[in-house]
């Protein structure tokens, strides 16, 4: 078979199937435009014909008023957005006064910030004010009153002789006898009245509390072992100077030691007095 015969064969088949469409559509057409009796069979249209010029009344409906009801309830299943979707964000900025709108975040935390800021600020002033100021009456940093000056004196000696220091917590002091002679780096300074002086409690090497010693008659710190005699004069240890003092006068017949002002001497080039009487309470010198 020739190229020429298939294309003729082809054209040939497209003819006789677009005859077979023509007709099929031309018949449904028609099927369409048939009478609506065309269907009924004679005696029924015989039968209709017979009604002609009988008038036939309507039989009278009653009508209800429609009750409305309640839409029903359709939940729809939604279906998921695919990712070809963009789902666009829109913002509404609506301004409002500040009575309406309140503190916002940021505010809150600046305001917190520069309130703690300030509260610290105001403790420390405190914490300052209170170091600096000179207190008026009682406790250390005053004067501080340790008895009658008779007492005093009465108590620091014993019936054989021993030094019995008296001990004053107001003023963190240690109440001795002073010297016969006083050294000359004490001259002009005030630190004996009526034969008695005042020591501070405190080690000069790192501030632990001096005990006393009653068998070798002085001061020796446990801590690391700085020794010193009965006047604070220094004798051992690692401490760079004699125990520290106060000033100390008599007012009215009482033993006044001021405590607002600590006096520090260097090591003694010699003792004044003889130490140790005794052994030592921490050990060998």
């Amino acid at each position: 078979m020739s190229f020429t015969d298939a294309v003729l064969i082809g054209v040939a088949i497209f003819a006789i199937l677009g005859a077979i469409g023509a007709f099929t559509i031309a018949y449904r057409r028609s099927e369409k435009a048939k009478p609506a009796d065309s269907g009924l069979s004679a005696e029924t249209l015989s039968a209709d014909r017979s009604m002609e010029g009988v008038r036939v009344e309507p039989i009278p409906t009653v009508t209800e008023e429609p009750v409305e009801e309640e839409p029903e309830v359709v939940e729809e299943e939604l279906e998921p957005v695919g990712s070809a979707v963009a789902v666009v964000e829109t913002q509404r900025v609506v301004e409002v006064t500040v009575e309406e709108g309140g503190v916002s975040r940021r505010q809150f935390f600046n305001r917190a910030i520069a309130g703690t800021f300030f509260a610290f600020l105001g403790m420390q002033g405190v914490y300052y004010l209170a170091f600096f100021w000179p207190k008026l009456s009682g406790g250390f940093g005053t004067d501080v009153d340790a008895g009658a000056v008779g007492d005093v004196q009465g108590s620091v000696i014993s019936a054989d002789g021993s030094v019995v220091p008296l001990f004053v917590p107001e003023a963190k002091a240690y109440v001795v006898p002073a010297p016969p002679n006083e050294s000359d780096q004490f001259e002009g300074r005030s630190v004996q009245a009526a034969g008695l002086q005042a020591l501070f409690q405190r080690c000069v090497h790192l501030g632990c509390r001096v005990p006393w010693c009653g068998p070798s008659q002085g001061f020796e710190c446990p801590c690391h072992g700085s020794k010193y005699s009965y006047l604070g004069e220094y004798f051992a240890g690692p401490a760079p100077r004699n125990l520290d003092r106060f000033q100390v006068e008599v007012r009215n017949g009482r033993f006044i030691i001021v405590t607002g002002s600590v006096l520090e001497t260097p090591r003694a080039p010699s003792l004044s007095v003889n130490y140790p009487q005794g052994p030592s309470c921490i050990g060998a010198a």
